[in-house]
């Protein structure tokens, strides 16, 4: 009788623990992952670019209190499992943001109620403490592995997150571009250093998976998606479940599978957010649900506690960001791996102000649309838009290099963005110029795939000396221009990049930038949105 009593007694005690612990539960569950990326400040809607069976389409997108509407939305029918996080790239990219310094983001975020930040390559815009301030102002986690302080080697952030929500034990780990202080003005990273992913990646996964227990494991990357996919193949990150990545700002709509990891991206300037729902049995991940939403506006409507938040932050400068430079009779977009006309506007306007043979801009990811108003055929360039076009404004300098300088710099410049391993691209787009005009073959190896040079019309004579306008990246050698060494004879002049494009909009009152065939992939003809090759990606 005390057997059966006591075998009875341990059923029912087994029963109520199963009861009790969430892992335990035999209901199949929903944890959802929501992620922004590469934001790069832009607080309220703006002008998108959409591609539609192969044409341009405009709609508004974006802004931070339609985000935190659609994230609420989500939280208020799972409270209990969402997770909200931001990839980095978020306190750059705008006037208010480069005239505070960063400083109007600290409350914002903490009225958007994020999970976790990372820091992105552009975090260090405004110097170590700065980026310091404001991200230890979110009052939220942020964790970052490979970045240092350089005085004690001492990590600035913790390594990773861990969580657990519907009974799902989740690990979180970041990495930072290694490569910033080279992608970015040396002297933005002063007091930092940056270690490769590789040298800590397989102890932190050994470490979360092993010693922590984590289930499911993220890895929040902001180093690009060719390398993002690239480190999905590796099998030092076996063991991670997903690449929540960011930097390049690609839209994926369907998680691309690696060997080790699935990769996704959620776009950029808050245009979309990435849901990843996780579908939890008894503590395990049993399967997975992906979407990329976008931040309609309508569909969203403005929270009214973030857009209060934004309109104060705003206000400050508005009167001078409002402030009317010239007009565009054409859209002006920066979304194309080779040529793009916003660009071209802004290389033409600092040929014209220097008076060199050619002039140099970096290729830059971010600034979203300017498209005129179908009733007046035109539309106002203002100095917010400038902010966004160049957000950082150095001063210009002018130096003498050879043909055979050109055509170097321009076979490493084309690598960085189409090199055959994904482990050498590196940074934005392909630099931009104006008064040069190249045509390449991007399938080719490098050393090999320039096929024609000219400046001002005429084929690049090796021997040659030209003068090449570019800016004076801050904590750079003189003798570099735009990451093309041993210039001579460099001066640094009195105006800005700002002060270049303005006089230049002021000069001509209106310009419509176009396409006009200045650099040319003659393998991947003129509308080149993405280099995400060997998938089924597309941009759209």
């Amino acid at each position: 009788m005390n057997k059966i009593f006591l075998v009875l007694l341990s059923i029912i005690t087994l029963t109520a623990f199963k009861k009790n612990d969430p892992k335990m539960n035999q209901k199949e569950e929903i944890v959802s992952i929501l992620q922004t990326a590469d934001i790069h400040a832009y607080l309220n809607p703006h002008t998108e670019l959409f591609l539609k069976n192969g044409e341009i389409e405009y709609r508004e997108a974006g802004g931070l209190a339609h985000i935190k509407t659609l994230v609420e939305k989500v939280r208020e029918n799972n409270p209990e499992g969402t997770i909200f996080l931001d990839g980095g790239d978020l306190i750059q990219g705008s006037g208010e943001s480069m005239l505070s310094q960063g400083h109007i983001f600290p409350s914002l975020i903490r009225a958007m109620n994020y999970d976790l930040l990372i820091p992105g390559n552009w975090e260090v815009i405004y110097g170590k403490k700065h980026m310091m301030d404001v991200m230890e102002g979110y009052n939220t986690n942020v964790i970052v592995a490979n970045m240092f302080h350089e005085e004690n080697d001492e990590r600035i952030f913790p390594p990773y997150w861990i969580t657990e929500k519907k009974g799902l034990k989740m690990g979180f780990i970041s990495y930072n571009d290694p490569e910033v202080p080279v992608r970015q003005n040396p002297g933005f990273s002063k007091g930092l250093k940056f270690s490769k992913i590789e040298s800590n990646l397989k102890d932190l996964i050994k470490e979360l998976k092993e010693e922590q227990e984590v289930e499911v494991l993220f890895l929040v990357s902001h180093i690009g998606i060719s390398k993002q996919l690239l480190l999905a193949d590796n099998p030092a990150i076996e063991g991670v479940d997903f690449i929540l990545g960011n930097d390049t700002h690609e839209r994926i709509r369907k998680p691309i599978q690696g060997k080790y990891a699935k990769v996704v991206e959620p776009g950029a300037f808050g245009s979309f957010v990435g849901r990843l729902d996780l579908k939890v049995k008894n503590g395990k991940m049993t399967g997975y649900d992906y979407e990329l939403i976008e931040v309609n506006p309508k569909k969203f409507p403005a929270h009214p506690e973030v857009q209060q938040l934004v309109d104060e932050a705003k206000a400050p400068y508005s009167k001078e960001l409002q402030r009317v430079l010239g007009y565009t009779t054409n859209p002006i977009h920066r979304y194309l791996v080779v040529e793009n006309p916003m660009d071209n506007m802004i290389t033409d306007a600092l040929l014209w102000k220097s008076g060199a043979d050619f002039a140099t801009s970096n290729g830059f990811r971010f600034g979203v649309p300017i498209v005129p108003d179908p009733s007046t055929g035109r539309k106002e360039i203002t100095k917010e838009d400038l902010w966004r076009m160049l957000p950082v404004d150095e001063h210009m300098k002018i130096g003498e290099v050879t043909g055979q300088q050109v055509k170097d710099w321009l076979e490493k410049e084309i690598n960085n963005v189409f090199a055959k391993n994904p482990a050498d691209r590196f940074g934005g787009w392909l630099v931009r110029f104006s008064g040069l005009t190249l045509k390449f073959d991007s399938s080719k190896d490098y050393g090999d795939r320039v096929i024609e040079i000219k400046i001002q019309g005429e084929p690049l004579d090796l021997n040659k000396t030209y003068r090449m306008a570019s800016c004076n990246r801050t904590g750079e050698p003189i003798s570099t221009l735009c990451r093309m060494k041993d210039a001579k004879n460099v001066e640094i002049m009195d105006y800005t990049l700002h002060d270049a494009v303005e006089q230049y909009l002021a000069e001509k009152g209106e310009v419509s930038p176009v396409l006009d065939g200045r650099a040319q992939a003659v393998d991947l003809g003129p509308n080149a949105y993405s280099q995400v090759p060997g998938t089924d990606y597309e941009f759209r």
